[in-house]
């Protein structure tokens, strides 16, 4: 399940579409978009909002019920049947190949998802759909463990291979770099929060991620079991902190 140090992570299209036989958890496990940030969106006055990978509307959903405009990109079927019952408009194509039909928007985001897009075609169709004085805002949220709760479960990873004790939750691999070619600059913004989980709350979390996802079946449900085991063995909660980071771009 390892990632060639010289491979992309947008190439990796088994992982990048792994997320649709999981879209009911997806939506039950995985964070919205924190109340800063989505504050901060809001205070950009946007009046036309492009979700780039939508999934089941984690940064959607919160973003309409906020009062703007959202359309939501999503190459996921099931995935975007799940944003639509949430009330969010959702194309369903690669960010890369849609057809925009010469739609243009003031706020393009994306939530935890630009890391699956071509850095350098997605950049020059966030450049395209955006107007002049838009903005781009890619943000990626996640649970960091206290030292301890990485201990306990460092125990049980030490048995597996291929899948990472929390990098795919914490602070790690998914997180793509600041500066986007033919983009100036990104405003780097970080939010924090204070974050418990019970067993089951953890263990649904990571199991919706994508190198944990494409696990052989046994191993996988091994895996998780020896989690819950170990997590309810030391008192059924895992602390840490919330940490969301967003890169703020203008339009090129």
């Amino acid at each position: 399940m390892t990632r060639p140090a010289d491979r992309p992570r947008h190439t990796d299209r088994n992982r990048a579409e792994s997320f649709g036989p999981i879209a009911a958890d997806y939506d039950r496990y995985r964070p919205v978009c924190p109340p800063e940030l989505l504050a901060d969106l809001v205070a950009l006055a946007p009046a036309a909002v492009l979700d780039v990978g939508c999934g089941t509307g984690k940064l959607a959903v919160p973003m309409r019920r906020a009062g703007l405009d959202v359309l939501g990109v999503e190459i996921d079927p099931r995935m975007a049947a799940v944003a639509r019952s949430h009330g969010v408009p959702v194309e369903v194509a690669g960010f890369e190949t849609w057809d925009d039909a010469g739609r243009r928007f003031d706020l393009v985001t994306s939530g935890n998802a630009w890391h699956w897009i071509d850095p350098v075609r997605g950049a020059q169709r966030a450049a395209a759909v955006l107007r002049p004085g838009g903005t781009l805002v890619r943000s990626w949220t996640y649970a960091v463990l206290d030292a301890d709760a990485l201990a306990l479960l460092d125990g049980v990873y030490a048995r597996y291979t291929g899948v990472h004790t929390h990098a795919s939750a914490a602070l790690g691999e998914d997180r793509d770099e600041p500066r986007l070619p033919g983009f100036g600059p990104a405003e780097t913004r970080v939010y924090r929060w204070e974050l418990s989980f019970t067993t089951a709350q953890w263990v649904g979390l990571i199991a919706t991620f994508s190198d944990h996802q494409l696990l052989p079946g046994p191993e996988r449900a091994a895996l998780l079991s020896e989690l819950s085991t170990a997590i309810d063995g030391a008192g059924g909660v895992l602390r840490g902190r919330g940490e969301a980071v967003a890169f703020v771009t203008p339009r090129p």
